[in-house]
């Protein structure tokens, strides 16, 4: 059973009010270190900080229909995106969090999706503007190839290490106009990807949560 959203582990002891949470996302293609690093930033941040579960895992692992065929492939993305959204609605709206650490965004079925990009949008009613407004920051890890370390550790992951660089780049196409993205390449040392991660993780997150990341990035 997945558990929606959740603080991080750590108290905090101001008593700063967050009426206006914002939300980051953590994206790339299949592979690339996500789930290592909203782990790692959970246990070293305090309870300002919600991490979103990836949505695609709460529906294919609830049972959701995994269907390779035009149909079943913007079924899925169309769900995807729905359950996405209002994940994200929950912690703006219970304003209990300052910030949200997202598993993927909105956008993110855009490089799964079968059809054109503008169909994307249609079925969705929504467009890239409205999208790129739902978040302060994009953190992009790019996924490793085969040689690099890619695994199927993950058991709803199904894409070969070919198709997930081919993901991964079409991930990039699709966020890098963000006018706060950041793109993390691969490395043979996930330790390496992991630091570069927290750093752009450090300057975005509220001044009470930074004390604890320091001696951590080294």
């Amino acid at each position: 059973m997945v558990s929606l959203p959740h603080n991080c582990e750590r108290p905090c002891s101001c008593k700063e009010k967050h009426s206006t949470p914002q939300l980051v996302v953590l994206t790339g293609g299949p592979g690339a270190g996500k789930t290592a690093v909203l782990e790692f930033i959970r246990k070293a941040l305090c309870e300002h900080i919600a991490i979103l579960p990836e949505a695609a895992s709460i529906l294919f692992g609830g049972g959701f229909w995994r269907i390779d065929s035009h149909s079943g492939k913007m079924a899925a993305q169309r769900a995807i995106y729905h359950v996405q959204e209002e994940i994200q609605r929950l912690v703006l709206e219970e304003k209990k969090w300052s910030m949200g650490f997202c598993d993927r965004g909105t956008l993110d079925g855009l490089a799964y999706w079968p059809e054109a990009e503008a169909n994307f949008f249609a079925a969705l009613n929504t467009n890239l503007e409205i999208e790129f407004k739902k978040y302060k920051a994009v953190i992009h890890l790019r996924s490793p190839s085969l040689a690099s370390g890619y695994n199927y550790q993950n058991p709803i992951r199904v894409e070969s290490a070919e198709l997930a660089v081919q993901i991964d780049q079409r991930i990039h196409e699709i966020w890098r106009d963000h006018s706060n993205y950041f793109l993390i390449e691969s490395a043979s040392d996930f330790t390496t990807k992991l630091q570069m991660a927290t750093k752009h993780v450090q300057s975005l997150i509220p001044e009470c949560c930074k004390i604890h990341l320091i001696g951590k990035l080294t």
